[in-house]
């Protein structure tokens, strides 16, 4: 039966626009679904971090962060808000672990251990899963880990209350293998304040940053010193290895004062005894003179080498987070060089970097990398990497590091290190009072760097340096020795009596036979 004219007509009209209109519906899906494509995949990068798409962070602060741990104990943990931001971070003894730890603030990012392991505290580390593309896929990430680090937290606390009051930082490591266990900046500061994103964290940050006292600063790897006499380490190094300085206990030639080569500016001591003085006599009465002449007898070549084999001038050390560059200039002229030499100058240093000066002494000439993290774990525990020592710098030979141990024992058995000694163990040191300001017109740095050895044992257990910026004595009566050196001995005690063997009440440490200076037998009391 055929249709009526007029219906098909109308039938042969609709079709092709029926078709037309499938046509421009597929065009339009498939249209979009280049598009969504494009958005997901192709520039999904540009709109996640977009600061007004919260989903990252909402997901981010969803769930508990992982922990770090020093001893086996979290020092971290994750408050349950309620909020849309759920978990925050929260710090056991913040003011303490600060320096290493760092913040985890949702209004103000990360910083340290929190910035540098933060994928595998927020579970997003690809290592923590067994099927790290799935949970890509899928937008779902394993629990956040764990960050073993290799701080000794007695050690830690006694660096933090024998600074407490001060201005200043310590830094101890494990010469054999560069595990740092401690590290303290003082004043610190309380992360947890920093960790939600209220009004109050708001008002925290303006205090702390604004404070001149600057709790938030890093003093241990992110300020640098002039470290003083403790430099002279190097000095005594640069000297014994280029072969200028044969026997430590023959004289050298070195007048007291010593005019600054073409300058009319005289250098001199704090302490008796140094005209000619023998290098061991020097280093354990910190002899300017003797120093400043030697440096510049080595040359600035040599010295400058010998200094970036202990560490200095490296602007790629990471422990894991950055580590400021300590500096020796390698353009000077005779004067500059000679003050440089004794750790003045422009000669800069931070305390990992003096502790790492200790430690080349005591392992034997060469210098671990420092690290901080021991391993990384799954929530479960499961390890999934691991650090272990890594020789990174060659600072002189054995021998010399042989020589320069017995001058360090020199300076804590009879010369000005005296105040760290420890019952029961061998002790080397050097102190150190820096100049700074204009004119010197700084209240002085006082430092010490210094290292022990229980008795019986086969090698340095730690090595340690401590800066103290505002020493609590007149200015004529700061020295290394005096402030800084009891610091040392209590971050230094800890760490041995941590150790299984170690007995406090032992004898005195027996070391290098205790020698009586030349020109002097009594300790000046402004001797640095």
């Amino acid at each position: 039966m055929s249709l009526p004219p007029d219906l098909d007509v109308t039938r042969r009209w609709e079709i092709p626009t029926i078709r037309r209109a499938a046509a421009l519906c597929a065009v339009l899906l498939l249209a979009l679904l280049v598009n969504a494509t494009r958005v997901q995949i192709f520039e999904s990068e540009p709109y996640g971090d977009n600061p007004a798409n919260h989903r990252q962070a909402i997901d981010r602060y969803g769930r508990p962060r992982g922990d770090i741990l020093v001893d086996g104990r979290s020092v971290t943990g994750s408050r349950d808000t309620g909020g849309i931001f759920r978990y925050e971070r929260t710090y056991t003894d913040g003011p303490l672990y600060a320096p290493v730890t760092g913040f985890a603030s949702q209004r103000y990012g990360t910083t340290l251990l929190e910035n540098t392991q933060d994928p595998v505290l927020t579970g997003t580390d690809p290592t923590l899963s067994l099927f790290p593309l799935w949970n890509d896929l899928v937008h779902k990430h394993p629990p956040g880990g764990q960050v073993v680090t290799t701080l000794n937290g007695a050690a830690q606390r006694a660096a933090y209350r024998y600074l407490a009051g001060r201005t200043g930082a310590v830094a101890a490591i494990e010469p054999s293998t560069g595990r740092i266990l401690a590290l303290v900046s003082a004043p610190s500061y309380d992360p947890g304040q920093l960790s939600g994103g209220s009004a109050s964290t708001a008002r925290a940050w303006a205090r702390l940053t604004g404070d001149s006292a600057q709790p938030m600063l890093n003093r241990a790897i992110r300020q640098t010193y002039p470290p003083g006499s403790t430099f002279k380490v190097v000095t005594a190094a640069a000297a014994l290895d280029s072969g200028l300085v044969w026997n430590p206990d023959d004289p050298t030639p070195s007048p007291d004062p010593y005019l600054l080569p073409g300058t009319t500016t005289r250098l001199t001591n704090e302490t008796d005894g140094c005209t000619n003085a023998s290098l061991r006599y020097a280093f354990a009465w910190s002899c300017n003179t003797v120093f400043a002449k030697l440096g510049v007898a080595v040359g600035l070549r040599t010295m400058a080498a010998t200094a970036e084999g202990f560490g200095f001038n490296d602007p790629g050390l990471r422990v894991p987070f950055a580590v400021a560059p300590s500096t020796f200039d390698r353009k000077l002229d005779q004067a500059q060089l000679a003050m440089s030499s004794i750790g003045q100058f422009d000669t800069r240093a931070t305390p990992l970097q003096m502790a790492m000066v200790a430690a080349a002494v005591a392992g034997g000439g060469s210098v671990q990398a420092p690290y901080l993290v021991e391993r990384t774990t799954t929530s479960a525990g499961a390890t999934v990497s691991m650090t272990g020592p890594r020789t990174r710098y060659r600072a002189m030979s054995p021998m010399t590091a042989a020589l320069l141990r017995q001058m360090m024992t020199d300076v804590v058995l009879g010369g000005t290190g005296r105040n760290a000694a420890i019952p029961g163990a061998v002790v080397g040191g050097k102190t150190g009072t820096a100049q700074h300001g204009v004119g010197n017109s700084g209240m002085p740095y006082a430092w010490f760097i210094s290292w022990a050895q229980p008795d019986g044992a086969p090698e340095p257990a730690v090595a340690v340096a401590v800066v103290v910026e505002d020493a609590a004595a007149e200015r004529g009566e700061i020295s290394g020795g005096g402030d800084a050196a009891p610091i040392a001995r209590a971050v230094m005690q800890a760490v041995l009596g941590s150790r299984p063997g170690y007995g406090p009440n032992s004898r005195p440490g027996s070391g290098a036979d205790p020698r009586t200076p030349h020109g002097s037998n009594s300790l000046s009391p402004t001797a640095r």
